[in-house]
């Protein structure tokens, strides 16, 4: 096409209008350029529409199709294969159509001298060369789609092949006689599989199991099977097959050894982990027994002393007795905790249960905290029901628990604050409830407590315990088939609640009662 405008120029065809039409022609050219200098490129439905504006102005101002710049209308289709613009190209065709039409027309009205049999030719030729270069840029774009079919099918294979060689497994195709038409992934069951039987990858004992294997898949659309491969005996595989297209299966092998391996160790760390915990908890069990014998004749002599069995001692020497006797109470109290935890922990604390009055308990404890209450300016007080609660359960741990809830709310309870204690039957559970107007605990605390060493509060309130209280509320809770559950906020109090299923039903309790003789009938 440039070579057409040199020789229309050269040839004398320079007038205004053909100085113009060559501008328009070569404009979107100059465009391409200035664009690319500067790295960007034109949209393509704009970049055609100036292809074929320009070219078609130059045809039409030079005497159309005919003319000497006739081979423009070629134009808007050599653009957009040099680009690469595929899309494009049905649209650039239609477009040098368009112009080649009107540039005809043009030229059979009038707008060049041209002979009748030099028109005819002219018109054949372009004709031929349209179709043809139609033809050949279709041609060079379904070429051009299935190479890039190609190259995308390349990649992800081996994108695919990549990720099986990372993994543990062999994928692995079998045909409709048996036979392994591909295998893919780190070979596991010997090399170059492709050709082979797939039964011959088992020792013999197992190569029957296998064939079923594959017989149960094509029938039932799955199957699995563990074997040890003929090229390694020692070693376990693990096969999954599943029904393919046709009579063919794919069978995914694993290394089960490897697992089994890792099992087994897991298997033995966990032994030794329940070995030393079972241990630890013996150990501490042992060491609280034995502290607690030393620990009884401290609290023994320090409340002879205080009680002046033997005569008066000086004020001074009475209050150290009761330091003495209160410390070692608080000892003895950590030492029961710890002892309890552990016999726990390791399932050898037993229930002693019997039959009694679940208020006389709750009152007990009443009575014991009762001081330690008025000390630290906290209001104690029971809710208790009018009738008796007669439930089946461990005493020592009803006292134990309620002993536990009502030292946690005085902890945390400043002065003038309150705990209650309620006690009640619900849903055929009897049910305790703690309550009271403390510091209440976060969502991080809530979170922590009620496991056995964690503490709430900040670190003067943690030393004052052990952090197994609330734990072995909760655990003597479980111990009688129940549970335990807190609710707090920050600044609103905590109230802690245990239902456990002790409630003896009022049938058992009337068949349980001894029948008054006929003597005390009639006294009464």
């Amino acid at each position: 096409m440039t070579a057409a405008g040199l020789v229309f120029l050269v040839g004398g065809g320079g007038g205004r209008a053909s100085i113009i039409a060559l501008v328009l022609g070569a404009a979107p050219a100059f465009i391409d350029v200035l664009l690319g200098v500067f790295g960007k490129s034109a949209p393509g439905p704009l970049r055609l529409t100036l292809w074929i504006l320009g070219p078609g102005a130059a045809v039409f101002l030079t005497g159309g199709a005919l003319g000497p710049l006739g081979v423009w209308v070629l134009a808007p289709l050599a653009a957009t294969a040099l680009a690469g613009r595929i899309p494009l190209i049905a649209p650039a065709g239609a477009g040098a159509l368009a112009i080649l039409g009107f540039g005809l027309l043009i030229s059979l009205l009038g707008g060049g001298a041209v002979h009748p049999a030099m028109t005819e030719a002219l018109l054949a030729t372009v004709a031929i060369v349209t179709v043809a270069g139609g033809m050949g840029l279709a041609l060079l774009s379904l070429l051009r789609r299935v190479e890039r079919r190609d190259r995308r099918r390349q990649v992800e294979l081996r994108r695919l092949r990549r990720l099986l060689e990372d993994q543990p497994t062999q994928l692995i195709e079998v045909g409709p006689e048996g036979t392994i038409l591909g295998a893919f992934g780190p070979a596991l069951a010997g090399q170059d599989l492709t050709g082979q039987v797939l039964s011959g990858l088992a020792t013999a004992e197992r190569r029957q199991d296998l064939v079923m294997a594959l017989q149960r898949a094509r029938r039932e659309g799955r199957a699995e099977l563990a074997f040890a491969p003929s090229a390694d005996p020692q070693g376990w595989l693990e096969a999954r097959l599943k029904r393919a297209d046709g009579m063919q299966v794919m069978v995914v092998l694993s290394d089960a050894r490897a697992r089994r391996d890792h099992e087994a160790e897991l298997e033995t760390a966990r032994a030794e982990a329940e070995a030393q915990n079972t241990g630890k908890s013996r150990f501490l069990a042992n060491l609280s027994h034995e502290l607690r014998t030393p620990l009884n004749a401290i609290m023994g002599f320090s409340d002879i002393m205080r009680s002046r069995l033997f005569g008066p001692l000086p004020d001074r020497y009475g209050e150290y007795a009761e330091l003495i006797h209160e410390s070692g109470r608080h000892l003895l109290d950590l030492i029961n905790d710890v002892l309890d935890m552990s016999k726990i922990e390791a399932e050898r604390f037993e229930l002693s249960r019997e039959e009694f009055d679940g208020r006389e308990a709750i009152n007990a404890v009443l009575r014991l905290m009762r001081g330690q209450a008025d000390r630290a300016g906290v209001q104690l007080r029971g809710v208790l029901p009018k009738e008796a609660l007669e439930i089946d359960a461990d005493r020592r741990a009803l006292k134990q628990i309620v002993l536990n809830l009502i030292s946690n709310a005085l902890k945390f309870t400043p002065r003038t604050g309150a705990v209650t204690v309620g006690l009640q039957a619900a849903g055929g559970m009897m049910e305790l409830v703690v309550a009271d107007t403390g510091i209440g605990m976060s969502a991080e605390d809530l979170a922590r407590v009620g496991r056995p060493y964690e503490q709430a509060g900040d670190a003067e309130r943690r030393a004052a315990g052990t952090g197994l209280g609330l734990s072995l509320v909760r655990s003597f809770a479980e111990l009688h088939g129940g549970e335990m559950f807190i609710e707090s906020a920050v600044g609103e109090g905590t109230t802690v609640t245990v239902r456990m299923p002790v409630l003896i039903p009022p049938a058992e309790r009337a068949e349980a009662a001894p029948l008054a003789e006929p003597s005390q009938v009639s006294a009464l």
